[in-house]
């Protein structure tokens, strides 16, 4: 398979295993929870999981990645830039999906402490 299909489907993958990351966030609660907590965490949950994890900082970290991951093939005794800028891109994607993955997880929490819930992290 050549290089140039191979970066796609390796971004799809990592983002498609990344899909629900942050969002299922088991928070640690300050007292005992209310018996509204559970209704309440899946509808947090829920707000967090509409978040797109392919979003406008995601593509431009992979972009900037496959830049740089160009320009240091290109350097390379090797001369690859395509292979470097494979393997930037991934590592921009990842580095952005792990972002998503904190914001979502911190969607959560703040919509549970928004909605009255002692949530400590």
């Amino acid at each position: 398979m050549k290089p140039i299909l191979i970066a796609p489907l390796c971004l799809t993958a990592l983002l498609g295993a990344c899909a629900d990351m942050g969002a299922d966030v088991d928070p640690i609660l300050d007292g005992a929870p209310t018996a509204q907590f559970q209704s309440d965490l899946a509808a947090c949950r829920g707000l967090a999981r509409n978040q797109s994890q392919l979003d406008h900082e995601t593509m431009a970290a992979a972009a900037i990645g496959a830049g740089i991951g160009g320009i240091l093939g290109e350097v390379d005794d090797e001369g690859d830039a395509l292979g470097g800028a494979v393997v930037g891109a991934l590592a921009g994607a990842a580095a952005g999906a792990s972002e998503a993955s904190d914001t979502r997880e911190d969607i959560v929490l703040n919509c549970l402490r928004g909605r009255g819930h002692a949530v400590v992290n």
